[in-house]
């Protein structure tokens, strides 16, 4: 396949068949399911396109369980930083409401604050890291106020700039690194989980990230998240 270097304008544009294994959930509990996040939850595809993302799967793998969900809600916004989020969840009462009944929530957040930077001033990239990983301190903490009992994943990021050439990738992927570190251990600080997916999508990433110029996966990566969402669900319960 074709690889070639993209500017960073590229990167902004970023993140404006498997079949699952069912676990039993106990049927005597009513499961209700809320996702958050950016264009990856939001389901938005290599063509520019939107279809069914991981939350999606996911939803479809809790109905094949023994226990249907009751409810199940997708937040999820194109571009979204997680400045954004944080002000939802601290303010959208909808939003707030159906997350004080869940009993799972989903979150991927944070990539848009380390591109933001990358595009205006790259040499505060690291500036972003840290608000993502602040803000993000934030949502779970507030979450947990409205909601103690829900069980929280957040989701760790794949290499999104696999296309580029290594010398690229030297400079990018720590920074990528940097940011999963920061998401892992503010969710582990918040006693939640996390959920890194790298080591799914990184070695195929061209079966599952098909478009050299866009960065999002098409539907057989997101069914392949939402199994790893999924058995660590099944871990869990």
């Amino acid at each position: 396949m074709k690889k070639k270097i993209f500017s960073l304008m590229t990167i902004g544009a970023l993140f404006s068949n498997s079949s699952a294994t069912f676990a039993y959930l106990p049927s005597d509990q009513n499961h209700e399911y809320v996702a958050l996040g950016d264009s990856i939850p939001a389901g938005m595809t290599p063509s520019g396109s939107y279809d069914l993302s991981y939350p999606d799967y996911l939803k479809n793998m809790f109905d094949g369980s023994s226990s249907k969900l009751a409810d199940y809600d997708n937040f999820a916004v194109s571009g979204y930083t997680s400045e954004q989020l944080k002000y939802d969840v601290e303010n959208n009462e909808t939003i707030r409401q159906e997350l004080s009944e869940a009993t799972h929530i989903t979150i991927t957040i944070g990539a848009n604050d380390l591109f933001q930077k990358l595009l205006t001033n790259p040499s505060t990239v690291h500036q972003g890291i840290a608000a993502a990983s602040t803000n993000l301190d934030s949502i779970l903490t507030t979450i947990d106020t409205l909601n103690p009992d829900a069980d929280v994943y957040v989701m760790g990021y794949y290499n999104t700039f696999a296309y580029y050439p290594e010398q690229v990738q030297d400079f990018l992927v720590p920074l990528s690194n940097a940011l999963n570190n920061e998401i892992e251990m503010r969710t582990v600080e918040n006693g939640d989980t996390y959920v890194p997916t790298a080591h799914v999508i990184d070695q195929k990433f061209e079966k599952y990230m098909p478009n050299p110029d866009d960065n999002h996966l098409n539907v057989k990566g997101y069914k392949v998240i939402a199994k790893e969402f999924w058995k660590t669900i099944k871990q869990n319960r």
